[in-house]
């Protein structure tokens, strides 16, 4: 079984940054896909961004393109959210999740699909001030 814990969330005003750690157990982190994902209050769950096993491949969604950059450390079982210029309308609880059997095809249209991770973390809240 996998398990995500999300962490760095908090009050920041708009402009600032912020990184976002998940750290996750577990032997399968290395070979597993992994994306973010957040949802604000009263809203659909979003797609932010994800990345492959091997760190070769990223997808970042359109409305934090050039923001908010994805990565990995796979020898720390981490995956990060680096999040810059931050708007209040990034406010939400992110989400890390994981997919621990990824097949090959890994698009965007895959990527972005909730329904194709298998675990996900219990979130960590991210407020931005105007």
């Amino acid at each position: 079984q996998v398990q995500l814990v999300e962490s760095g969330g908090g009050l920041v005003q708009a402009g600032d940054s912020l990184r976002l750690s998940c750290a996750a157990s577990g032997r399968t982190f290395s070979t597993s896909h992994m994306a973010w994902f957040r949802q604000a209050p009263g809203k659909e769950r979003e797609f932010v961004a994800a990345i492959t096993w091997s760190g070769s491949t990223t997808y970042v969604a359109d409305s934090v393109k050039g923001r908010f950059t994805i990565s990995r450390d796979n020898a720390k079982n981490t995956v990060y959210l680096q999040m810059n210029s931050l708007k209040p309308e990034d406010t939400a609880i992110y989400y890390c999740t994981a997919d621990p059997s990824p097949a090959t095809g890994y698009t965007m249209k895959v990527a972005t699909n909730p329904v194709g991770y298998n675990y996900w973390g219990q979130g960590t809240q991210v407020t931005v001030s105007s």
